[in-house]
């Protein structure tokens, strides 16, 4: 009897190396012969919009959809295990896609930014974190004192972000940067 299905989230600020996990466990899929699909949001085109890719330009081939129920499209019989990277990006349905796979008996492997640039919850992240059978919280480190770092600093015209900025703004290390908890800022604007 197949193990049933799970949803895993591995989930931290930018430069965690969350991506460079979901490549791992991609290969040790393959190591296992299971097969597997890898998806992302179209919305991340910064490096390719045919593979997922960590900073530090690790590789993996993956579909790209404009919606999360997209997914479900590509699933077959022989599929064992679905990767979703950067899943914040996904609508709200997201959830329960990957509540469907898991339920058909699917390993569901998610991940993605836990917080925005405030420090506020992306909601798809926290309702998958509150669903999943396993989380893994990965730190970075902080750009200004080395401590490690749980916060994404967004930087526009080399200062902190506006607390009015809107939220989704892609972008890698041009826009973006670990900071921890005390080095993580966002400015208010004088009215």
């Amino acid at each position: 009897m197949e193990k049933m299905g799970q949803i895993e989230v591995i989930c931290g600020p930018m430069f965690a190396g969350k991506t460079e996990e979901l490549i791992r466990r991609a290969n040790r899929l393959e190591y296992a012969k299971k097969k597997y699909l890898v998806f992302k949001p179209t919305i991340d085109d910064r490096y390719s919009t045919t593979e997922i890719v960590s900073h530090s330009n690790y590789r993996k081939n993956s579909i790209c959809v404009k919606s999360s129920s997209e997914i479900l499209g590509f699933i077959t019989d022989e599929i064992k295990a679905v990767i979703i990277d950067e899943v914040q990006f996904f609508d709200e349905n997201i959830i329960n896609v990957s509540e469907w796979l898991a339920d058909k008996g699917l390993r569901v492997i998610c991940g993605g930014l836990d917080c925005d640039f405030k420090g506020n919850p992306f909601k798809v992240v926290a309702e998958l974190l509150a669903r999943a059978e396993s989380v893994t919280k990965l730190n970075a480190i902080c750009n200004v004192c080395g401590q490690p770092a749980t916060r994404t600093q967004r930087i526009i015209d080399g200062q902190p972000a506006y607390e009015d900025d809107p939220i989704i703004l892609v972008g890698a290390t041009e826009a973006y940067e670990p900071r921890c908890r005390c080095c993580h800022m966002v400015l208010k604007r004088d009215k």
